[in-house]
């Protein structure tokens, strides 16, 4: 199957706007299958980034398509104020309520992860009647104007100012900063292991003392799963590594299996909270809750949980790790299939990642740190395609 013409980098510029680019490895996307993406020539990819954490389950899983067929067969867009009950947004809720911790007790379903964090941090705020966000440096949560305002690094901030205030960043794996978090906080918004450096690991229980120090002053814990979620470091969800239940978790990417989804779950007196009888008063997303969305994040949740996708991961990242040795990588660290590769020559990235795009290896370097490739598959590989892919990647440093 081939597309009527090919597009060139150029000509897709012209209209359609980007946040990057690099013409070496703009690539003419044909089809997408399982762990692979092939281009209007035909060359096929291995996708080591899973849309960024998006195709948990692979590109296309049949159960997914399924899905999303039978429900566009009944009916797509209605109304979400609260005018219709919706089975899709009713079956996936409870599904998910059903393997969660209790206190994690009720969603609220959006299009996307920044309309994920929006949602909590206003929640949050109503319910503590606060106003001071706390996050941590070096981590991103989106790119609307709450993401933003929590970001610690001044080249990301500036242009946007003047931003929200009482925004302040504490360092990850730092007890003593821990202590900046009072009873004027209203949330901390943390990912459970920060990804814009690389795979940052929790040290010397600081989740457990992260949670702790929130309970003790009567601040929400908001917890970014948009990318750890739906089994990538071996749980269903991180936090699940570290014996914690936050107040509230934040969830979208491989929620809907390549549909546009996102939420927020957290206690039914927290979620409750949004509920002023006006819905443009507490929260609102026209789109969330999408039936086609909700029927995909359904099929998402069955396919991990039935088929125990998620039982294997913690041994399949333990062998792509060891697998990943070349005079070129520094060192591989993370949990699960959430992985970074540390590059000995970290000014070469942009070189480095040319070169793993004409060898066949979709990846990317870290948000803060061009010094690390980001290296997440897709949950579904098997170890016959992580060695496929671990030669491939080699093979791409030999170039070098």
């Amino acid at each position: 199957m081939q597309n009527h013409y090919s597009l060139t980098p150029n000509a897709f510029r012209q209209y359609v706007a980007q946040v990057g680019e690099i013409d070496n490895i703009m690539i003419d996307v044909q089809s997408a299958e399982g762990i692979y993406v092939y281009d209007t020539s035909g060359k096929q990819y291995i996708d080591m980034l899973s849309g960024i954490c998006v195709a948990n389950i692979g590109h296309r899983h049949p159960a997914v398509m399924k899905a999303v067929k039978d429900q566009m067969e009944r009916y797509m867009h209605v109304m979400v104020y609260g005018e219709f009950v919706q089975s899709p947004q009713y079956k996936y809720a409870k599904a998910l309520i059903d393997v969660l911790p209790e206190g994690l007790d009720k969603i609220f379903i959006v299009n996307s992860g920044s309309e994920a964090i929006e949602g909590a941090v206003k929640a949050a705020k109503i319910f503590t009647k606060r106003k001071e966000i706390i996050s941590f440096t070096n981590s991103y949560h989106g790119s609307t104007t709450v993401g933003v305002s929590m970001m610690s690094e001044e080249k990301f901030r500036k242009p946007f100012e003047p931003l929200l205030p009482q925004c302040r960043q504490i360092r990850f794996n730092d007890e003593e900063d821990l202590m900046k978090i009072t009873e004027n906080t209203a949330c901390v918004v943390a990912e459970i292991m920060p990804v814009g450096c690389s795979v940052t690991l929790p040290e010397n229980d600081f989740i457990k003392k992260l949670r702790h120090r929130t309970k003790e002053v009567g601040a929400v814990l908001i917890l970014d799963e948009i990318q750890t979620g739906f089994g990538r470091t071996g749980k269903l969800f991180a936090f699940e590594h570290y014996d914690i239940v936050p107040d509230v978790i934040c969830i979208a990417k491989s929620m809907g299996g390549g549909m546009p989804i996102g939420g927020f779950v957290g206690s039914r007196a927290i979620m409750d909270s949004l509920d002023n009888h006006h819905p443009l008063i507490g929260h609102a997303s026209t789109f969330g809750g999408h039936p086609l969305s909700c029927a995909a994040a359904s099929a998402v949740l069955e396919t991990l949980t039935k088929e125990k996708i998620i039982d294997d991961v913690e041994n399949k990242g333990l062998y792509l790790r060891n697998k990943l040795v070349h005079p070129q990588i520094k060192s591989v660290k993370g949990k699960g299939l959430f992985c970074s590769i540390a590059l000995q020559q970290p000014e070469r990235w942009q070189e480095i990642l040319i070169a793993m795009f004409r060898n066949g290896i979709i990846t990317g370097t870290h948000l803060f740190n061009s010094g690390a490739l980001s290296i997440k598959p897709p949950l579904t590989i098997t170890y016959e395609q992580m060695d496929q892919a671990c030669q491939r990647i080699i093979a791409a440093f030999d170039t070098l």
